[in-house]
């Protein structure tokens, strides 16, 4: 008789056991389900938010940028601003997104000034090409579509975009340079087109028995008949080098700088042909070997 009850009584225990767990299982889901779509709404919102913030964000750079031009505002200047602002604008929609959520304003801005050495730390190399940047457009060493060469980099091209952290440069080969603005506030820059007119100097060598005045003679008459020569300014032709093996002839004149490459590519052809045609000889180096030969005994 006991053996009997004790089955009894165990399964009893199971199925109250099995009804214990699924109420308490089918309570966690009927709790559950406001959560799900409470964090569903809450996405679709985030999602929502931030096209429609794109949207006022574009609006408002560009806005921001057609103000700029329209009062003759440098166009590096109108890149730089329309770039801070574009980042901060989206700041501060990802922070409207994040109180979709639950998280303040407060809470972000104390987490960002707790973290604030390691973010400092981690972001030394960003706020030093912002900085960067800033010093470019107080000092102005160069302009967009000037023609640079930078020292610390190695770089040159033509400037076509000054951004928060970078500066935009288009090489002679049509290649797209990103250079820091860290490293551009830094090292030495050379703005090649930063003035209207550069000097051109040509030297070339011709031999010690070459006629000195006549090579002269005619390096004059090849720089005066030049077109792009500027006129204001006078040829200078002279002796720079008494070297090892050569005489060196200087000659200087001014012209555009838009000018200067193909003026001085089509010079220095120029002085090669009428040297060659006028019997001035331009040496190169040789080397004259004597061979030796010993008379057996």
């Amino acid at each position: 008789m006991q053996m009997t009850q004790e089955p009894s009584i165990l399964t009893e225990s199971l199925e109250n056991l099995q009804n214990v767990d699924s109420n308490v299982i089918h309570k966690y889901l009927e709790d559950l389900v406001p959560d799900i779509l409470n964090f569903a709404v809450q996405i679709v919102l985030a999602v929502l938010l931030y096209l429609i913030g794109r949207r006022v964000i574009l609006f408002l750079c560009r806005f921001l940028r057609k103000s700029l031009e329209r009062r003759n505002v440098d166009i590096e200047v109108c890149q730089f601003l329309d770039s801070v602002g574009r980042y901060s604008l989206y700041f501060i929609l990802w922070l409207m997104i994040l109180t979709l959520f639950g998280i303040t304003t407060a809470s972000v801005i104390a987490v960002l000034g707790s973290a604030g050495l390691t973010l400092g730390l981690a972001l030394q190399g960003s706020l030093a090409n912002f900085a960067g940047g800033v010093l470019i457009l107080l000092l102005r060493p160069f302009h967009v579509e000037d023609y640079i060469i930078s020292s610390e980099t190695g770089h040159e091209g033509i400037v076509k975009e000054i951004s928060t952290f970078y500066t935009r440069i288009q090489t002679a080969d049509n290649q797209t340079v990103l250079i820091p603005n860290g490293k551009l506030a830094d090292g030495a820059i050379v703005n090649v087109t930063g003035q209207q007119t550069r000097r051109l100097d040509i030297l070339v060598g011709i031999s010690y028995h070459a006629d000195l005045k006549k090579a002269k003679r005619l390096l004059q008459e090849l720089a005066e008949r030049e077109t792009r020569r500027l006129d204001d300014q006078p040829v200078s032709v002279f002796v720079s080098e008494l070297g090892e093996c050569s005489v060196q002839l200087g000659c200087r004149f001014w012209v555009a700088s838009a000018d200067y490459w193909q003026t001085r590519w089509d010079m220095l052809e120029a002085v090669k042909l009428t040297f060659d045609e006028n019997g001035i000889e331009i040496p190169f180096p040789q080397m004259d070997v004597h061979m030796k030969t010993q008379r057996p005994f």
